[in-house]
């Protein structure tokens, strides 16, 4: 089933987020929540109502969303204004460790601590993200009756 599926992540680790969404694993997805770096900074200097009316729109029409985690996503609170709407609206919900995948600089991190209460956590290396990603979707979609 086609699903339009939102990428919540910190602008931090946007390198490690783009490989999970550019490995081109789940078929007729449409994939929201990602901006690039002028457009970004642009909407970030509008203010916060900017930004939530931004966030607002890139979740209108999805079924899931994805939190993606790095090293310091637990600190934003736009990852934290997602997970909320993402509930709210009665999305799908996974998260992913994201933070073994290498940088652009091939480093990796350690995950922080986030995590959602009743919704599974996968890690993209180590539960083969390339190869699963397209089942925790659907999963998460069908957790939540989508």
């Amino acid at each position: 089933m086609a699903r339009k599926v939102f990428f919540s992540f910190k602008y931090d680790d946007v390198h490690r987020a783009m490989n999970v969404r550019n490995s081109n694993i789940i078929g007729g997805v449409m994939k929201s929540g990602f901006i690039d770096k002028a457009e970004f900074e642009k909407v970030e200097r509008e203010g916060n109502k900017a930004i939530q009316t931004w966030i607002d729109n890139q979740l209108n029409g999805t079924s899931v969303t994805v939190v993606l985690i790095g090293a310091s996503t637990h600190k934003s609170k736009w990852v934290k204004y997602e997970i909320e709407q993402s509930i709210a609206r009665g999305n799908g919900l996974l998260t992913i460790d994201i933070s073994k995948i290498s940088d652009m600089h091939g480093n990796t991190t350690d995950c922080c601590s986030l995590r959602v209460n009743g919704y599974k956590h996968y890690l993209w290396n180590k539960d083969n993200g390339r190869d699963n990603l397209g089942a925790w979707v659907e999963a998460a979609a069908k957790a939540a009756g989508k």
